[in-house]
């Protein structure tokens, strides 16, 4: 276990420094094949009619950087090319072919095309995106004027024509420049085919953007300067190339707190924040600060990424204790234009929808446009998890179905424990990583592909894993040493206690908190059950009155069993406590397992003689008899910051400490009322059967009337568990809080799983014994080192050029760059009948 320590202390040494001393995000952001090659065509208008490119570093790039297999473009987790490699090579090779270099490149890029182009169009026939299907046949068409000579096999003649078909309803549906579209069609001006119609330069002056950008497309803004040779064009890629001399990204300028953010959620859901917590708290404080001072409005073109960092932000922010209204996302439910667009465009929106849910997690009191939104989001998801997720406007996230599956269908985030979320964020992450949509390619972030964060996930969840394993036996022992293993009544119940302990709580690997929780639930476990049933109302008394005393003398057989064990874990408490501390804390902790025996007490007799209590009496025992309070306050003196000494004492509890304790119990009935019945017993669902006699009150009332006021203390309690200043305790122990709360709904989110021998083994295996099931992702390759280019042309290429019969009005006019300088006027597009494929 402990020779692991030294490599994960020296993997976030390595992370700290890789990324988080560098304030450049954009060095996370991989080059774009497609946009870099669209630079690279660009002629530099200075020199004479043999010309030269602007931007020779650009085609240098696309020389030096082709991939093993002859394309360029992404490759997705496994190292095979993913569909935008088509367009990015066709681009690619028509840049080397325009400045008559790189012949080799093109040979091997035709290769390509010919032997793959079959294998990515039918993977993605039925669910061809947007932006592919505006590109792909341009970059034929123009690859055809240019006499690049593709073949494509007659077999691929249907697909083609549906993918024609595709861009020419997209064209005729689409305005130039249309708000709920996004990118807008203006942005693939390079594009756009001669018969969409005609686009001049006030047209692309009118569109541009501060910066000099068509909607911070590198590959729209060089066309634009091509075709305008507007100078504030110019400057936008003189800029853009100084800035990334190594090949261009898809989008420029980024929006640099969308890649903070996502970093950010990204270690978190790995189970690594506590490692990065300075970083973190970093970044999302220059976060809040921005955020809070940004006005929040549609910008209609970006949508799905505005409504996408919103949701992100909002949810990290809240979970870090920043008071964020949920207006700050919310702002689309007051725009009934764009909710009906994100219905009938669902599948744009799908991992938009999917941050909208998990923001709306954390809802709190009287924050009902977080239900509107949670309620909406679940539609989309739904609609979106029956027909397939087809164009996504964000990213393209792998095994994006059980993601959604998992918050519609599985636990909610409020039932399911951290550590085995972990699990599932690795498992998924080694497999396959999370690529990003640009306008026309998609792009890497690379601290999500990051090889050392990887290594670091997993080192860290084999290195908790074995220490759950080495505290589980350790407390078996301590089980079988204080004779509770063998105690021959009730519930055995060590390793789902430890368990739920363990996979709920990220603390330090030294901290002795888990085990003192986890043998304090044991024996709340084994003495609930034995003054449920086993004890007899005078053992009951006397070992109730043994705890007041904290003397054991005189107690015998299952009472004598009970007290040495609970004063062995008491005196182990108040010695560590007062190592670490100074102070004694025997008295307090003596107090409270007292209250505790004593609430035990009052309901045994009030069932044994079938008195039943009002709701607030029984509520008012019940909330202690659960024994929450039990478990969280004593180990809070551990924390760091630790619990004052002063908030042990009963009865006096902080609010939060109350809600968990009526939360649990809660919780408890509506799962157990029906095993209670059956045994003669009565809960919160009889009592309130009683209170409210009648022939319309039935059992399915009194759950109702539960559930809701579950609903509203849940809220009330994440509420002070998050955020500052509603209670007098350290966040340690308000996060604490929440976690005793995720185990309870954990247990009793849909049954009592608790009380089954079976339902939590497997999670049980997976949380403590089952190794990681991660595939290791093949690296990105390094890209080659610098050679030199091949500035001529020396293979002929023979094979015959086939496409699909296409009407003349599909071919659109190539400029080329010898020429550029001289008609570097308005561009004319005339408008001609659109037709598919015949």
């Amino acid at each position: 276990m402990e020779p692991s320590l030294p490599i994960i202390e020296s993997l976030v040494r390595k992370i700290k420094d890789e990324m988080f001393s560098s304030v450049d995000f954009y060095s996370f952001v991989s080059p774009s094949a497609y946009d870099t090659a669209w630079l690279a065509m660009v002629p530099d208008p200075t020199v004479g009619n043999d010309g030269r490119p602007m931007f020779g570093e650009c085609l240098n790039w696309i020389v030096n950087n082709q991939r093993d297999g002859g394309f360029w473009g992404e490759l997705d987790g496994y190292g095979n090319p993913t569909i935008d490699c088509l367009p990015a090579t066709l681009a690619c090779m028509l840049a080397l072919k325009s400045w008559g270099v790189g012949s080799g490149n093109v040979e091997r890029g035709l290769a390509f095309i010919h032997a793959n182009t079959k294998k990515l169009l039918e993977e993605h026939h039925d669910r061809c995106p947007r932006w592919f299907a505006i590109v792909f046949p341009a970059m034929i068409e123009l690859a055809q004027k240019s006499g690049l000579e593709v073949v494509f096999p007659d077999e691929l003649e249907e697909v083609l024509t549906d993918i024609f078909c595709q861009r020419q309803q997209l064209l005729e549906r689409e305005e130039l420049v249309n708000k709920y579209h996004y990118p807008p069609l203006i942005s693939y001006l390079e594009a756009l085919p001669s018969w969409y119609g005609t686009i001049d330069e006030e047209d692309i002056v009118k569109h541009l953007g501060e910066d000099g950008s068509i909607f911070q497309s590198p590959s729209a803004t060089a066309c634009a300067f091509m075709t305008t040779g507007n100078r504030r064009c110019m400057s936008n890629l003189q800029a853009l190339v100084e800035r990334f001399p190594c090949g261009v990204p898809s989008i420029y300028p980024i929006d640099e707190q969308i890649i903070q953010l996502n970093m950010v959620d990204h270690i978190q859901r790995l189970g690594l924040a506590y490692h990065f917590q300075e970083e973190i708290e970093n970044i999302l404080e220059n976060v809040y600060s921005r955020y809070m001072s940004q006005e929040q409005k549609p910008r209609h073109s970006l949508i799905p990424i505005q409504i996408h960092k919103d949701s992100l932000a909002f949810r990290l922010l809240r979970m870090h204790g920043y008071r964020v209204s949920p207006w700050r996302f919310c702002w689309f439910l007051n725009h009934i234009d764009i909710l009906i667009h994100m219905e009938e465009d669902c599948e744009h929106f799908s991992s938009v929808m999917y941050n909208v849910y998990r923001a709306t997690d954390l809802t709190f009191p009287g924050e009902y446009e977080l239900l509107v939104a949670r309620s909406f989001a679940r539609k989309l998801l739904q609609k979106i998890s029956s027909r397939g997720i087809r164009d996504d406007a964000v990213a393209l996230v792998p095994n994006f179905h059980t993601l959604i599956e998992q918050e519609l269908v599985g636990l909610p985030w409020m039932a399911r424990l951290d550590h085995l979320d972990n699990r599932m964020w690795i498992e998924q992450k080694s497999k396959n990583s999370t690529l990003w949509s640009g306008k026309a390619s998609f792009y890497r972030l690379s601290c999500f592909h990051d090889e050392g964060l990887m290594q670091l996930a997993v080192k860290n969840y084999e290195f908790r894993q074995a220490i759950f394993k080495s505290e589980l036996e350790e407390l078996k022992r301590w089980c079988k040493g204080c004779g509770l293993t063998d105690i021959g009544f009730g519930r055995e119940k060590t390793t789902y206690c430890y368990f739920a302990v363990a996979a709920s709580c990220s603390l330090p690997h030294d901290s002795a908190v888990q085990t003192m929780i986890a043998k304090s639930a044991i024996l709340i476990t084994i003495a609930d059950d034995f003054f449920d049933a086993k004890g007899s109302v005078e053992e009951l008394e006397i070992l109730t009155d043994a705890v007041g005393r904290w003397n054991g003398k005189g107690l015998s057989s299952h009472s004598k069993t009970i007290f040495e064990a609970l004063d062995d874990l008491v005196s182990y408490m108040t010695e560590k406590h007062l190592h670490q501390q100074g102070s004694d804390i025997s008295n307090d902790l003596r107090d409270i397992w007292h209250e505790t025996f004593a609430s035990w007490l009052v309901e045994a007799k009030r069932s044994r003689t079938g008195y039943i209590p009002s709701m607030d009496e029984y509520l008012d025992t019940g909330m202690t008899s659960i024994a929450t309070h039990t478990l969280v306050l004593p180990a809070s003196c551990f924390l760091n910051p630790n619990l004052p000494k002063g908030k042990l004492k009963p009865p006096q509890y902080e609010t939060i400490t109350k809600l968990l304790m009526v939360v649990a119990r809660l919780l408890n009935d509506t799962q157990s009322y029906q095993k209670e019945q059956e045994e003669g017993k009565f809960n919160y669902v009889s009592v309130y059967m009683k209170e409210n006699p009648g022939p319309g009150t039935d059992i399915e009332d009194a759950i109702s009337y539960m559930t809701s006021m579950l609903d509203e203390k849940r809220k009330e309690l994440l509420e002070h568990a998050l955020m500052d200043g509603l209670d007098d305790l350290p966040k340690p122990c308000k996060h604490l809080h929440l976690s005793c709360f995720k185990v309870f709904q954990m247990f009793f989110n849909s049954g009592n799983r608790f009380d089954s021998n079976t339902e939590l083994v497997h999670d049980i295996n997976k949380a403590i014994y089952i190794p990681l099931e991660v595939q290791t992702l093949k690296p990105l390759k390094p890209l080659p080192g610098p050679k030199k280019a091949n500035l001529t042309m020396n293979a002929h290429l023979g094979q015959t050029y086939k496409l699909p019969r296409v009407k003349s009005s599909f071919i659109m006019q190539w400029i080329s760059p010898k020429t550029l300088r001289d008609d570097l006027g308005k561009i004319s597009i005339s408008l001609k009948p659109k037709t598919c494929f015949v």
